[in-house]
């Protein structure tokens, strides 16, 4: 004897409810692996459990692509029908649909951080993953032109500051030779200033007969009186 139709109804038991939403689930995601990977169909799946936990599927093409494609294909579709009146309707849907992407990248931003992964499948975790080594690999590429860019531009420097000492060095060394010469000709200025002017050559004067005649006398004047070594004084 088969088994009964199974009636569709909430389960009252919240053990058996939450086996269940287990179960299912993996089934569920099983499920659209399968339809694109046999198809060759773009998939996506989104579920929140009743305490608003997200678990979600998606194919190799990210579920960004695969929503934004969706309100693009929705949203044509509401144009088309939508009447004019229909402005405020529009904008609402448009709230909600930017709403539902900041969510969005609210969530992906809590992955690249390593928080909220338990909802995560394998293949989910691999291609984030692969999604983080892409970015490292771009953000260490980016690093090593910036570093070797500065290293260029510190080298660059060192040259000029070294070719600023080498001419700062000649100028010192010349300005040291001219000093130097300015010292020697001041030297040898002051001892020529020094040295006592030559005296003339001696030479054998002849006396005029009148000034061997007009010899001085040694005799001491004293007044009127005459005193000669010759006379005694009484």
């Amino acid at each position: 004897m088969g088994r009964g139709r199974v009636q569709l109804k909430r389960i009252e038991n919240k053990i058996n409810r939450q086996v269940t939403f287990s179960k299912r689930r993996a089934g569920l995601l099983k499920k659209a692996h399968e339809i694109s990977v046999l198809c060759d169909a773009e998939v996506a799946l989104v579920v929140f459990s009743h305490k608003g936990k997200l678990f979600e599927y998606s194919t190799d093409s990210c579920m960004e692509k695969i929503l934004e494609r969706y309100e693009r294909y929705s949203y044509a579709e509401r144009q088309l029908i939508a009447p004019e009146s229909d402005v405020n309707t529009n904008w609402s849907m448009e709230y909600n649909r930017l709403k539902a992407k900041i969510e969005l990248l609210e969530r992906n931003q809590r992955h690249y951080l390593g928080e909220d992964l338990q909802a995560m499948s394998p293949k989910e975790l691999q291609n984030l993953e692969q999604q983080l080594d892409t970015a490292l690999k771009h953000i260490r590429t980016r690093k090593n032109q910036l570093m070797y860019e500065s290293i260029n531009e510190l080298q660059k420097k060192e040259k000029a500051i070294q070719e600023q000492n080498s001419m700062l060095s000649k100028q010192i060394k010349e300005r040291e030779k001219i000093l130097r010469a300015q010292q020697e000709q001041w030297d040898q200025q002051n001892q020529g200033h020094n040295m006592p002017p030559p005296l003339p050559p001696q030479q054998h004067q002849i006396q005029h007969p009148y000034m061997l005649s007009h010899q001085p006398s040694p005799f001491l004047n004293m007044g009127l009186m005459q005193w000669s070594p010759n006379e005694q004084t009484y």
